[in-house]
């Protein structure tokens, strides 16, 4: 039950990022005085964050939807399923590692 509430959070989370992203962008046709404002407020430590809180919800979001695609499509999956949740999470823990130090010391700083 806690993956469909993650699964259902991060794809909320994705939703709105896409809605303000079409909205940003348009904005370029509006104003390109506000755009580069924008686009500047975006170069903070505090929208790095939240560019790796959405990096986190992309890639959870995916995995979890293979997962069940899996369990949706075949017998076997739906018997493995709790091995499936904590491969998700092992699979999400390790692309975030892979991601976060390189991504961290752009937005604070590092080359």
């Amino acid at each position: 039950m806690w993956m469909w509430v993650v699964h259902r959070v991060t794809g909320v989370a994705i939703f709105f990022f896409l809605v303000v992203h079409v909205l940003d962008t348009a904005l370029v046709r509006v104003s390109p005085e506000a755009y580069n404002v924008v686009i500047e407020s975006y170069k903070t430590p505090i929208y790095g964050l939240v560019e790796a809180g959405l990096v986190a919800a992309i890639v959870l979001h995916a995995f979890n939807g293979i997962r069940i695609i899996l369990v949706d499509t075949w017998p076997w999956a739906l018997r493995h399923q709790r091995l499936m949740v904590w491969i998700v999470w092992g699979i999400f823990a390790l692309m975030m590692l892979a991601f976060l130090p390189r991504h961290l010391s752009h937005v604070f700083g590092g080359a």
